[in-house]
């Protein structure tokens, strides 16, 4: 591998700097956007039985310190945790319906901005690649016909500026072709995890602003 790249010339290494770059995304995006990651098993049910507390606190006039100590709990667990610990606050401080509305969308917004982190560069990626490529290419060219065309006399340098230009069109493709396949898989991870919190929320919501569904 490494003789490889010694042929490839230097043109080779932003390419191999864009590949491990794209990777450590792919990596972290995978383990981000699991789903236990993001939408842990149980945390549904934890706002369900939390949201009756605070419906019950809120019908009462009753201040209870520890349910906002449970509710920054919530928030703090997942991404969607955030969405729900919103929901959550603004019932709890006595907002009506379409406030908590407002601030829920706020913060979606900023979920949704950690959901899709880093996949503009993985998509930047994929487009870069193969133009790195067609610039290493160029390079080898030059180095075949440059020098006064000294090249076309000496095989071996012939045979070096030709190596260059084939092994950075095919290192070009080969970092271009997967970064677009995880770009779209990873944008599908996302989009899916959005519509689940979005869900989860919608079911929350329901539960502590009942009258709201009826209007």
């Amino acid at each position: 591998m490494y003789t490889i790249l010694l042929a490839a010339g230097w043109p080779i290494w932003p390419l191999l700097a864009v590949s491990i770059f794209g990777l450590a995304i792919l990596i972290e995006r995978s383990w981000y956007l699991r789903k236990k990651r993001v939408l842990p098993p149980r945390v549904l049910q934890e706002a369900f039985e939390l949201g009756l507390q605070v419906n019950q606190s809120v019908a009462g006039k009753q201040s209870n310190p520890h349910l906002a100590d449970l509710i920054r709990a919530i928030a703090n667990s997942s991404p969607v945790g955030s969405l729900l610990a919103c929901a959550l606050a603004e019932k709890m401080a006595g907002q009506p319906a379409n406030d908590a509305l407002e601030e829920l969308q706020a913060t979606a917004e900023a979920v949704w901005l950690k959901l899709d982190r880093y996949l503009g560069a993985l998509a930047t990626i994929a487009t870069v690649a193969p133009l790195l490529g067609l610039f290493g290419t160029v390079v080898g060219m030059i180095e075949i016909f440059g020098s006064q065309g000294s090249a076309v006399g000496n095989p071996l340098q012939l045979a070096h500026g030709i190596s260059v230009a084939l092994y950075n069109t095919a290192f070009g493709l080969l970092i271009a072709i997967p970064a677009l396949a995880a770009w779209r898989l990873l944008r599908s991870m996302a989009d899916q995890r959005q519509r689940e919190c979005e869900e989860f929320t919608r079911q929350l919501f329901k539960k502590l602003y009942p009258a709201a569904n009826d209007e």
